[in-house]
């Protein structure tokens, strides 16, 4: 008999966590969620991860998927978040094909970056308090340039092992909402801190201290040491996976 696979919805904040993936010696979601099940369903699965976030980031909508062929406890939802620490969720369970999977098969995913520029305790652990006048109208011109752009080597953190630097950017604005000023990015992928990376740059230009013309040049020379990865990871959310 095949396994049964099925896909878990998650969310997160992810302040406390080294990130999404488990590493060695730190705490991560992806650990958290295989020890709880574990507990519940007296059996270890491994879960294979959808998107990877890094240390710090949130997450409002994630994936995981896991074999098991045995019987899922019917209030499992329930029993798992009352496992789960509390800044951790399970949404949902879904049994899909046993040949889906939740990391390739994801068309696109969606970040925001919440940045406010006015003291206000209530954002401080979700969004980035930046409190310089930006011009939104450049920043979005940048965002625009951004959206039309598909190597993005110079926005992937150095040592990323990954076969490729193109990204297909489906959407790329600043918008202001509330108390805060938010990026919207979304792409068929996501290369390490490249939305940091984006948005910490943009906010350079925001401020005056490099022009597009800049932008294009940094775009253009696919190296990670010209663009501004400073940003903290607090204001990063992971918003939605599509698939």
């Amino acid at each position: 008999m095949g396994n049964s696979r099925y896909f878990l919805e998650v969310a997160y904040n992810g302040t406390r966590y080294s990130g999404f993936q488990v590493q060695d010696n730190a705490n991560s979601i992806q650990s958290e969620i295989e020890k709880a099940f574990a507990t519940l369903q007296r059996e270890n699965v491994m879960f294979t991860g959808s998107s990877r976030t890094d240390a710090g980031v949130h997450a409002l909508q994630n994936f995981f998927h896991f074999d098991y062929d045995g019987v899922i406890n019917p209030r499992f939802i329930y029993k798992m978040n009352a496992i789960l620490p509390h800044d951790i969720v399970v949404r949902s369970i879904i049994p899909v094909s046993a040949d889906s999977h939740c990391r390739f098969d994801a068309v696109s995913r969606e970040y925001k970056y919440f940045i406010y520029q006015n003291k206000n305790p209530f954002l401080d652990d979700r969004a980035y308090h930046f409190p310089y006048p930006l011009d939104l109208g450049v920043m979005n011109e940048a965002a625009e340039l951004i959206a039309s752009t598909t190597d993005f080597t110079s926005f992937a953190k150095r040592n990323s092992q990954v076969k490729t630097f193109f990204c297909d950017i489906k959407k790329s604005i600043w918008i202001k909402e509330d108390d805060t000023i938010t990026y919207h990015v979304e792409a068929n992928r996501f290369l390490r801190g490249m939305v940091k990376g984006l948005v910490g740059t943009m906010l350079q230009l925001g401020r005056g201290k490099i022009s597009l013309y800049d932008l294009k040049a940094i775009i253009s020379a696919r190296d990670c040491s010209k663009a501004d990865f400073s940003v903290p990871a607090k204001g990063l959310f992971l918003v939605r996976v599509l698939f």
